[in-house]
């Protein structure tokens, strides 16, 4: 009777097991969010990811898209490089360095890449830092803020006469959900007074969001458009620099119960290829996306106010502000002797000034008839 007792006492115990061990795989599953279902091929298409972004540069290859991992480690790089293209049997694959930390890589990074190529089509800010201790940026930038958003701001809008030259064509944000519990800190942008991790990366992730609606507003009409989202918590090197989540008592015990609530990379890719790559996102700008759907931003993420102080200070942060000198590119008709410079906006500033003046519509013309009389 006693053997019995126990015998029925392990299946009770079997079978509890198995009741949770299903439920634990029924909540993965559920937490894994929307999937990007649409088959849409990216053939010829050029796209820019920020950070490695394995699973979306992956599956970006898979659909014949050459595309360019922009990053700091180019042995990692190299290595995903290599995984891609034996998956995808897609040779355009690319890796780039930028430093996202200096703004001196990240202009070099353009110089380099528009000598490559003369079209950009999707331009997708992936790479990101959460939750490290405070160091500063080569620029002098707190590392969140510098990374997150300073660095993407410079990045894109070097980029932007390549993408509106290539319209239609996006600008993907990767931010978060973060973005909720964010504050932007006009006294103290910086976290020069006081730092604390996870405020200032929800505040990096708020920028994001900012940057995206403010950018918009700048690209109506150009037919570039721009989207963010929220790609859920997914298990990458993200959690790096916090202890919580690399200490022997997270490895043994947290890892195990929080496992069910994170997303797998490849889940996590999802929301960033549907806003790169969903038919019906043609024309739709300066919204947020979770789990490939539109979401509702925080009350924060819509003042105008602050987003365009903010738009005002990065540009004053990463140099934008500061306009270069006017290029001019010198003609010589030998026939004519006529001689033309062209300014950075393709005008004859030789023209544009008689006409101006209203002398004669033709600056060209005093040339030829004072050619006749000798």
């Amino acid at each position: 009777m006693a053997f019995a007792f126990l015998q029925n006492k392990k299946v009770v115990a079997l079978s509890a097991v198995g009741t949770i061990a299903g439920l634990t795989m029924m909540l993965k599953d559920y937490m894994q969010g929307g999937r990007f279902k649409n088959p849409v091929m990216a053939e010829g298409k050029v796209v820019i990811i920020t950070g490695i972004g394995k699973e979306t540069a992956k599956e970006l290859a898979r659909r014949k898209a050459h595309v360019y991992m922009v990053c700091r480690d180019m042995e990692k790089c190299e290595q995903a490089r290599t995984e891609i293209v034996l998956d995808s049997k897609n040779k355009y694959v690319y890796c780039r360095e930028c430093d996202l930390s200096s703004f001196d890589s990240i202009r070099k990074f353009v110089d380099t890449f528009k000598h490559e190529r003369d079209r950009l089509d999707i331009l997708i800010n992936n790479a990101g830092v959460m939750r490290c201790p405070r160091t500063l940026t080569k620029d002098g930038i707190e590392m969140q803020l510098g990374v997150n958003h300073m660095g993407h701001f410079l990045l894109t809008n070097l980029l932007l006469d390549t993408l509106k030259a290539s319209a239609p064509s996006r600008i993907v944000v990767v931010s978060s959900l973060a973005h909720t519990r964010g504050e932007i800190n006009i006294t103290d942008l910086n976290s020069e007074k006081n730092y604390e991790p996870g405020r200032a990366y929800n505040q990096s992730k708020l920028a994001n969001v900012l940057f995206t609606k403010e950018l918009a507003k700048k690209l109506q009409g150009t037919g570039v458009t721009v989207n963010a989202l929220h790609p859920g918590v997914v298990d990458t090197e993200l959690t790096r620099h916090m202890g919580l989540f690399n200490s022997f008592f997270s490895g043994l015990i947290v890892k195990p119960i929080l496992w069910p609530f994170f997303k797998s990379p490849v889940a996590g890719a999802q929301t960033t290829l549907y806003c790169a790559l969903e038919p019906e996102l043609e024309g739709v700008s300066g919204q947020y996306f979770s789990d490939c759907a539109p979401k509702e931003v925080a009350d924060a993420a819509k003042n105008e106010n602050v987003a365009k102080w903010l738009w005002a200070v990065s540009e004053k942060w990463t140099g934008l502000d500061q306009k270069p000198p006017n290029e001019l590119r010198f003609y010589i008709d030998f026939e004519t002797l006529d001689i033309k410079i062209i300014d950075e906006k393709g005008q004859d500033i030789f023209e544009k000034a008689y006409k101006e003046m209203g002398l004669v519509e033709d600056p060209g013309q005093e040339v030829q008839e004072d050619k006749k009389h000798h």
